[in-house]
């Protein structure tokens, strides 16, 4: 009894409460992400499910990661950045980016991917700018090393795990919107449509997405323009449909197509004639839609995504278990609903600037 008196007894208790308390806080703060994943994996046409997904622990080593993007030519991929830095700063790992410019530079990726491999990266993670076009490049190098795909969708050849959502499925919410607002039997409704660069990982599939949106509805695409999405090609596409379909009901595609047609559309006295759609989500974006000049516009949560690819890289790297392919929960933002949504996921902050070398 006396031994339980002792100073020395008191000392170990309260330590002990203090690696308890301190233990239970740490578990109340594990982060814990609501994702999709697929049944088979880089199929999104198969059957998916949506899982609690606890992140991985920090690495045990600084692996090296080589990341590779289109473009940082908009806000989109800068959030996927922002991800990733958030991620390797959290996993202790370190990582280089390389940008290929735009869509058309496929030969400038593909030379950019190599060059990661010379230089000896531990593992590759790939936003391509084409579906196909990196295959026998990607087959070679996997030999070596993994490659992980993010954001754009990309032939399984080669890949070792992938962030992303369903292009398709970005498409079809978007046409589902203005679906709902003008049902099969209404007053119909015109539509210019600016689904992005012919051939990239993510159009042909949003194109499809947003007819199959469309189904049965009073809602008719009259005109279809293809091009990069930098905002200058754009806003000159959106003069061209300007000029021959001036009486159209919505302008709707690409991010970088409703940025520029706000600023079109006002100049042109049109800003309350013919309304702004976009198929994903950027600062710009949500800027329009909480002052009223874009109606709305899907969520794949780009900050998210960026996150995930750094978690399954470490996993991939380290032998852990991992979910070979997920994606954050795809979220249609409009003037209703953009107050009670946390941007956290989708929008790097103002200050953030893009970061080619982590650390």
């Amino acid at each position: 009894m006396k031994a339980l008196n002792s100073p020395l007894y008191f000392r170990f208790l309260t330590t002990l409460l203090l690696v308890l308390f301190s233990a239970a806080g740490t578990a109340a703060q594990v982060e814990v992400w609501r994702l999709e994943t697929w049944s088979i994996p880089f199929d999104y046409s198969s059957e998916s499910r949506f899982i609690d997904y606890q992140p991985t622990t920090k690495a045990s080593r600084v692996w090296h990661l080589c990341i590779s993007y289109p473009h940082l030519k908009d806000a989109y991929w800068l959030n996927v950045n922002y991800g990733m830095v958030q991620e390797a700063r959290r996993l202790g790992v370190a990582f280089t980016l390389v940008e290929a410019g735009g869509y058309p530079n496929l030969e400038r990726q593909r030379q950019q991917i190599e060059q990661c491999t010379a230089a000896g990266a531990d593992a590759i993670i790939v936003g391509t700018v084409s579906f196909r076009g990196l295959n026998q490049s990607i087959t070679r190098i996997a030999e070596t090393m993994p490659v992980l795909a993010t954001v754009n969708d990309i032939e399984d050849t080669g890949i070792t795990a992938k962030s992303g959502v369903s292009w398709t499925t970005m498409g079809q919410v978007t046409g589902e919107y203005l679906a709902e607002k003008h049902r099969a039997g209404t007053e119909p409704v015109t539509v210019a449509w600016f689904p992005g660069p012919r051939g990239a990982g993510w159009v042909d599939f949003i194109e499809a997405g947003f007819k199959r949106g469309l189904k049965d509805s009073a809602v008719e695409v009259v005109v279809t323009k293809w091009g990069d999405t930098g905002k200058e090609i754009q806003r000159t596409l959106v003069q061209e449909v300007l000029e021959s379909h001036p009486r159209v009901d919505y302008i709707v595609g690409n991010a970088l197509m409703a940025e520029a047609a706000i600023s079109t559309l006002r100049n042109r006295n049109l800003e309350t004639q013919i309304k702004i759609v976009s198929t994903y989500f950027t600062p710009a974006v949500y800027r329009g839609i909480r002052r009223g000049r874009i109606l709305a516009a899907p969520t794949d949560a780009p900050v998210m995504q960026g996150r995930i690819s750094i978690d399954q890289a470490v996993r991939v790297l380290e032998g852990r278990d991992i979910v070979k392919h997920a994606g954050p929960q795809i979220l249609m933002i409009n003037q209703n609903n953009w107050q009670n949504f946390d941007i956290s996921d989708s929008l790097a902050p103002p200050s953030f600037l893009p970061t080619f070398v982590w650390p």
